[in-house]
């Protein structure tokens, strides 16, 4: 769906920044490929279109925004934001979901949503709803956001410069990352069919 090479060498930082941040704070974002995208830049950053440097602290950044934005957006908003009606961007499963995991996993699902797609947009405003204490939101956003937006572009940039022509692995491991990151979500579509 997603031509990633392409979006990371035409947009640059500023369109990785922009994904990551749509991903994480806005509710539409949900369908934005983040795990490839943070790779796949890690791996161009080794073959010299981006500074690691750069890229790590800029999407750190959108990331930990992103959620802050989430966050308020569900505490402000509250429950007006989770009644709407189901339209192309919002469905009402997604929130479902996205509860069920803040639910069953508590405060470390600040940190564990990050690597599930779809919830990972959800669980800030979730977390904003139910009112959880902010300081306590933003220590396990630093820690998830940490893991997620320096670890993925890090590990890209790791095996770019150790693996010789990784670029011919590219779309194998890219399509890997996306099945590992769906894992949890088909776990939790399966538990809530039983």
């Amino acid at each position: 769906m997603f031509d990633i090479v392409a979006i990371i060498k035409t947009a640059g930082y500023f369109g990785v920044t922009a994904i990551i941040f749509a991903e994480s704070g806005l509710l539409l974002g949900f369908f934005l490929p983040g795990d490839s995208l943070l790779f796949t830049a890690g791996v161009l950053a080794a073959a010299g279109f981006l500074n690691i440097w750069i890229l790590v602290p800029l999407v750190f950044a959108a990331a930990v925004l992103g959620d802050n934005l989430g966050y308020f957006l569900g505490r402000k908003a509250g429950v007006k934001l989770f009644q709407r009606e189901e339209s192309f961007f919002f469905k009402r499963s997604n929130v479902d979901k996205a509860k069920k995991f803040f639910e069953e996993h508590g405060r470390r699902s600040i940190v564990l949503a990050r690597f599930v797609p779809v919830v990972r947009a959800f669980v800030p405003p979730i977390a904003g709803v139910g009112q959880m204490e902010y300081r306590r939101f933003l220590a396990y956003d630093l820690l998830g956001g940490a893991l997620w937006a320096c670890g993925l572009p890090i590990l890209g940039y790791v095996l770019g410069t150790t693996v010789p022509d990784i670029d011919r692995y590219l779309l194998p491991i890219v399509g890997f990352i996306i099945f590992v990151s769906l894992l949890p979500a088909a776990k939790l579509w399966f538990s809530q069919k039983k």
